[in-house]
């Protein structure tokens, strides 16, 4: 039989893809066929030693400065509005927030008609500038990372 935890995991994780799904839309139909912001009207900082260190290489946009703070207030929004906090929960707010990420930016090539499950390549996606086993680094790095914290923390 089901814990509560067990059931709490998985309604979470279902959550997330839902939420992923739903976002990776809006991104396609915002950005269309050009990833991380190319043809949107915003500032955009293409050079810098901190954007390879904690970017991974890829630019800063305006875009991107107000959606990843709208993504990760949005997550703690439940522990705003309960009031409540604790290392437990921050734990699990953090994980989901990088499993959305990674659910979301893939959803947002396989859904997004310009590209789809071929043109997922670093020929074509050249604003992820790591990959490995197919994927990039980052894809396998938060995934290793939120497993861990969903594993220790539920």
């Amino acid at each position: 039989m089901p814990t509560p935890h067990s059931i709490q995991l998985v309604t979470t994780l279902a959550a997330i893809f839902v939420l992923a799904f739903f976002f990776a839309k809006a991104e396609i139909h915002i950005e269309g066929d050009a990833g991380w912001a190319a043809n949107l009207p915003t500032w955009r900082i293409e050079k810098h030693w901190l954007l390879d260190v904690f970017w991974g290489g890829r630019p800063m946009t305006g875009y991107h400065a107000w959606v990843f703070p709208f993504i990760f207030i949005f997550f703690h929004f439940p522990l705003f509005y309960m009031a409540e906090w604790s290392w437990q929960l921050e734990a699990r707010v953090v994980a989901s927030i990088m499993l959305f990420w990674i659910v979301e930016d893939f959803l947002w090539f396989l859904l997004n008609p310009a590209f789809g499950w071929k043109r997922f390549h670093p020929q074509y996606v050249t604003w992820h500038k790591h990959w490995i086993g197919g994927a990039p680094i980052e894809y396998w790095l938060f995934s290793a990372l939120s497993a861990l914290l969903f594993y220790l923390w539920y």
